[in-house]
């Protein structure tokens, strides 16, 4: 069989292909060049042609928020499609099915006769081009119909689906998967998987202690400016070993001409490290970071900033790879390889990137990495706590700002899951509004630990008595009395909510 099944899989690529420089909508364009990147993708993993073989996964993760409120909405949309020939399913962020539904039994037959069943892992890698593992390493709603799956025996089937990010995080969930028979019609099958995502989304951000939504993610080019700060009022420059040790070792790179990552959670500082190693190497050049966009406005992104790599007075950094589409990841690495052929053995080529981790980074990128730089959780740099508190204060007030020392106890005291991020934000709205931070100052998730996650009430009634008890002079008694609330009480939600609040001093 798979002697002809490689001619067929030739003519349909070489027909994709000839579609690219005529197609008259951007659309259909994008899908063909997708389909094209997806299955020279799947031929360089080496997946089979005439077979079927995902990995296996015993154990599943159904204990995650995405998980619970995924299978809460699916549940109701299944119970409006059980007479449907349509598999409704949910994957983690690497294609792992973690559950399946369906009322036509002779569909999930076909569906387990190619293992497309909860356990196995239908990334590309391992199946080579399909809906679902299309729509993850892309990142945007995709359908994949018929033959343009890369293996026969998926051409029976349509399948749509849609990425689920993380509300509040934006972090890559996984996705949504509705499958059918390719015979079926499909025009409805993408919009049902795209309500089902939305309002997995939303039900996860109203279970997610009242959280606000990450802001629409944005493609951004700008110049690094390095800041102006007066003597004393706080720097970069004064950050702890761990902090001064990675900048050496990007910067050492940096200067040697290989590529470097840096890498680690989110917050961390892991641009600003990239940021001041160019400007330390390179003091004169002008340098441009770029965040990635929402993936439908990838091409317009590429065209802003890329035109400029390779210039030698440009140093670039893209930060989050993690997040960019393959067939964006795979256009950048051909750009930085094209720009390494054009310059001359004395050239170096600025380029620099950020990622949660190294092998998070996408597979086109990772092999032009020279140098990984990991930037510690703040958790485990305590000695920046407070350089960072007062850069983030001056920044705002243009000079010093006195942190009393009850403040500065419950900075050094949270554990920052957030990072350098979270506190620059709280330090930077509370500098807004006064000229000595006290703790009083300071939100009550900053001064509270509770390791569950609190219900809108919980939140509520945590963040009240942080605000009466953090009042200048008041007793336990009196915030108990206007808290209507016994003594005892006080201290039980104290302990409850983990709250440690210094007394306030200056």
């Amino acid at each position: 069989m798979a002697d002809d099944v490689v001619p067929e899989r030739a003519r349909r690529h070489r027909e994709l292909q000839r579609a690219l420089p005529g197609a008259p909508a951007a659309g259909p364009t994008l899908l063909a060049e997708r389909l094209v990147a997806s299955w020279q993708r799947s031929e360089d993993y080496g997946v089979p042609l005439d077979a079927i073989e995902p990995s296996f996964v015993g154990t599943l993760n159904d204990e995650s928020l995405f998980f619970e409120c995924g299978r809460e909405v699916l549940t109701g949309l299944h119970q409006t499609l059980v007479n449907e020939p349509v598999s409704l399913m949910l994957t983690d962020a690497d294609g792992l099915v973690l559950n399946r539904l369906s009322g036509d039994t002779a569909l999930l037959r076909a569906l387990d006769k190619v293992h497309l069943a909860p356990g196995f892992a239908y990334a590309e890698r391992t199946v080579g081009t399909n809906g679902l593992g299309l729509a993850i390493a892309d990142r945007v709603p995709t359908v994949v119909r018929a033959e343009e799956h890369y293996a026969i025996s998926l051409c029976t089937y349509t399948c749509a689906a849609v990425p689920v990010l993380d509300p509040v995080s934006g972090r890559l969930e996984g996705c949504v998967n509705l499958t059918t028979w390719s015979a079926q019609s499909s025009e409805l099958l993408l919009a049902l998987a795209q309500s089902a995502a939305s309002n997995t989304s939303a039900l996860m951000l109203a279970r997610s202690r009242g959280q606000r939504p990450r802001p629409a993610q944005r493609g951004e080019v700008f110049r690094v400016e390095t800041p102006r700060l007066e003597p004393g009022s706080g720097t970069l420059s004064s950050l702890g070993p761990a902090w001064t040790d990675a900048l050496g070792r990007a910067g050492a790179a940096i200067g040697a001409g290989r590529i470097v990552a840096a890498v680690g959670e989110e917050g961390t500082g892991r641009a600003t490290l990239l940021a001041q190693a160019l400007r330390q190497e390179l003091p004169r050049e002008r340098i441009l970071a770029a965040s990635p966009p929402a993936p439908q406005d990838s091409e317009a992104w590429i065209g802003l900033w890329t035109p400029e790599l390779g210039k030698p007075d440009t140093g670039i950094l893209v930060r989050d790879v993690d997040r960019l589409p393959a067939w964006v990841a795979e256009h950048i690495r051909d750009l930085v390889l094209q720009a390494r052929v054009r310059s001359t053995p004395d050239e170096h080529l600025p380029f620099c990137v950020t990622a949660s981790s190294f092998d998070a980074i996408p597979a086109a990128l990772a092999p032009l990495v020279g140098t990984v730089v990991s930037v510690p959780p703040l958790r485990e740099r305590p000695e920046d706590v407070m350089p960072l508190a007062h850069h983030a204060a001056s920044r705002v007030r243009g000079r010093g700002v006195t942190i009393t020392r009850s403040a500065e106890t419950a900075l050094r005291g949270c554990g920052w899951p957030g990072n350098a991020r979270q506190l620059i934000e709280v330090v930077t709205q509370a500098a807004r509004r006064t000229d000595t931070l006290d703790v009083r100052h300071l939100p009550a998730d900053v001064l509270s630990g509770s390791s569950h996650r609190l219900t809108r009430i919980e939140a509520f009634e945590r963040d009240e008595i942080v605000r009466v008890i953090t009042r200048p002079g008041i007793s336990m008694q009196e915030a108990a009395e206007e808290l209507g609330m016994s003594r005892a009480t006080v201290y039980r939600k104290l302990a409850q909510y983990d709250i440690h609040v210094p007394r306030s001093q200056s």
